[in-house]
């Protein structure tokens, strides 16, 4: 008697263990890429890289965006999202990725005007989910401008000089 493969689904250890020996990122619940918390421009791109479809284009769009909207900004990958900051002001911006849109989180966005339509239980968040074909480049370095000209959230901390 010969033995069918089994058809039972792998368990995400499995799929991940998986993706990890093909060297390829390990995608988080919704597609977010995982990538290890580190400063700097090189685990940003590596987030960008790994977005899936559509979304890898628009992390481009936005880490351009915001790179020539705040000469000088920092970079770096904290919870499996990039975050980008002013030092001496703090992290202003970070995004990630969900199943069909990006999360653009603004972390003072509260003081921003027009607001970001995107709020919940932090009082002084603001947020716009960004769905493909949906980005409005000029709203969004409106947003940037404001946001790194005013003191971000406080957890500001980067080794990079």
């Amino acid at each position: 008697m010969i033995k069918k493969a089994s058809s039972k689904p792998k368990s995400f250890a499995e799929r991940t263990a998986a993706r990890i020996a093909e060297g390829k990122p390990v995608l988080l619940s919704g597609g977010n890429p995982q990538i290890a918390k580190a400063d700097g421009d090189a685990p940003v791109q590596a987030y960008i890289a790994a977005m899936p479809g559509w979304k890898s284009e628009l992390g481009r769009r936005l880490d351009a965006l915001i790179m020539r909207e705040v000469p000088g900004v920092r970079k770096a990958v904290r919870w499996n999202s990039p975050f980008y900051g002013v030092v001496g002001r703090g992290w202003f911006v970070s995004y990630h990725v969900f199943t069909r849109y990006v999360k653009v989180t603004f972390l003072m966005g509260a003081q921003l005007d027009p607001l970001p339509p995107g709020s919940g239980k932090d009082p002084d968040a603001r947020w716009i989910d960004i769905y493909e074909g949906k980005f409005n480049e000029e709203e969004m370095a409106v947003w940037v401008r404001q946001a790194a000209a005013i003191p971000g959230w406080d957890g500001f901390q980067h080794t990079e000089d």
